[in-house]
């Protein structure tokens, strides 16, 4: 078994054997987004964007209830994403993620304030059946709103344990998965989110809309099968179980060079579950924005450094159907692929994950081969290639965007944060007073303590320096 670094071309990727893809209608062929013509500014204003921005029709606003209660309705500004050449050309300065913090869930799904759910990437068997253990998989799914409590609560540790009491401060607080799909907006057809934010302290958290979402899987679990099916083709929950199987046999909890090979197998043969998770957390910036980003990690290619300067060795993991022989491949197959690359990009890119390793399976489960890539080189690959997605757009994108948000939530309260499928434009409005919860009580509670501790002092609020070279990783695409 062969892996290949990620300067790998397009065309090299035909080397892997496969059958025709078809997983889902967000890798289908791109259509037209509505087009709108470009504001005069970024941080426009409703009145500004109104003469320009496609009118969806009015639909009931998600909330967290209740509702904000006032006689006129609230006001909705909009953020069109349509035209992308005004994000075009050299990205905003990004500075390299830096971990400050971290958290494990344990095998029960317990938070911890440690690192013992850490795993480490070895090579699992090609030909394997990602099916195997569908019967018994351990499927952790919230059934309450977590919020941003773990992360939060993480941070609060962290700040506990700082012996000058510094806070850990940044424009923007959010995981992982909310600032992946604002990255990837720009180039996903069937691009759609709701979110919610809430401005405490100079800072703007932003977290998933809960209810939504739960209502969205409960539509989507109660919707009948397709009336004819291919004969290798696979339920959702099915092709969801592929992911987590292959993390269990490409993870183990030990070092795979002082692991007997009889515990490997062990490991690999064990019970599938998603309940036990390592989170990391780190400190980040788009052009002027900082961010504290929190979001599960898979692995570690070898031990995490102890110099907290020095980039950690993870890893993701991911799965995708293989691509057909030379013989066989067409140009959509590989534009299929690329597509889903801007994902994988995203989310390792925002989190300073340096390699993503993907287990490529035929369309019945089984899993065929393995390619190793390297993040920072994805956008000029796919450049060179289908030219399906620009990073340099999706970094431009979020810079903007965020700057835009900061300049429409600047009043306390929960708004909410929306972009519907199709529809082109972000809209934003207020809809209740207070923080919803996204702040959680414990967290209010510890800096509340952390600002009465400074005054007692009579010092001035410490901020924790986040060090680390500014690296704009796509400038070196640029002039590749």
């Amino acid at each position: 078994m062969a892996e290949h670094t990620s300067n790998t071309s397009a065309s090299a990727l035909a080397q892997k054997p496969a059958s025709p893809p078809s997983e889902d209608e967000g890798n289908s062929p791109p259509r037209k987004r509505p087009r709108t013509r470009a504001p005069p500014q970024m941080a426009a204003s409703n009145a500004d964007v109104a003469d320009f921005a496609p009118q969806p029709e009015p639909q009931p606003t998600p909330s967290i209830a209740p509702q904000l209660a006032q006689t006129q309705p609230p006001e909705v500004h909009r953020f069109p994403i349509q035209p992308l050449n005004r994000f075009q050309g050299a990205s905003a300065s990004i500075k390299r993620p830096r971990e400050v913090a971290h958290f494990s869930y344990d095998d029960n799904h317990e938070y911890r304030d440690d690192e013992s759910s850490i795993n480490y990437y070895l090579p699992p068997p090609v030909g394997a059946d990602l099916k195997e253990g569908f019967d018994t998989f351990r499927h952790y799914e919230e059934k309450e709103d977590p919020h941003l409590d773990s992360l939060l609560k993480a941070l609060a540790h962290k700040e506990s344990k700082d012996t000058e009491g510094s806070k850990t401060k940044a424009d923007f607080v959010t995981w992982r998965g909310m600032m992946t799909k604002i990255m990837t907006a720009p180039y996903d057809t069937f691009a759609e989110f709701s979110m919610f934010a809430t401005l405490h302290d100079g800072t703007i958290y932003i977290e998933e809309d809960f209810p939504s979402r739960s209502a969205s899987r409960a539509a989507e679990s109660s919707r009948p099968p397709p009336r004819h099916l291919h004969p290798d083709q696979q339920s959702q929950a099915m092709m969801s179980y592929w992911g987590y199987k292959f993390e269990t046999l490409s993870l183990i909890p030990t070092l795979p060079s002082t692991t007997p090979p009889d515990q490997i197998r062990k490991h690999q043969q064990s019970i599938t579950s998603n309940h036990a998770q390592h989170c990391s957390i780190v400190h980040t910036s788009f052009g002027p924005h900082s961010l504290l980003l929190g979001g599960e990690v898979d692995g570690l290619l070898s031990p995490k450094p102890t110099n907290p300067d020095t980039p950690i060795p993870w890893v993701e993991l991911k799965t995708a159907e293989e691509l057909p022989p030379p013989a066989r491949q067409q140009h959509r197959d590989i534009l299929k692929f690329e597509r889903k690359l801007l994902k994988f990009w995203a989310q390792s890119f925002l989190l300073g994950v340096p390699r993503i390793v993907v287990g490529f399976r035929s369309k019945s489960g089984i899993l065929r081969g393995l390619q190793m890539f390297n993040t920072h080189e994805l956008p000029g690959m796919v450049r060179r290639g289908t030219a399906c997605w620009d990073g340099n757009v999706c970094i431009n994108f979020a810079a903007e965007f965020l700057g835009w948000l900061k300049e429409t939530v600047r009043e306390e309260g929960v708004y909410s944060v929306v972009l519907r499928k199709k529809g082109g434009v972000v809209e934003v409005r207020k809809v209740r007073e207070g923080t919803g919860g996204i702040v959680s009580e414990e967290f209010l509670a510890w800096r509340k303590k952390q600002k009465s501790r400074e005054q007692d002092n009579g010092e001035q609020e410490p901020e924790v320096p986040v060090e680390g070279k500014i690296e704009d990783e796509q400038k070196s695409e640029r002039t590749a």
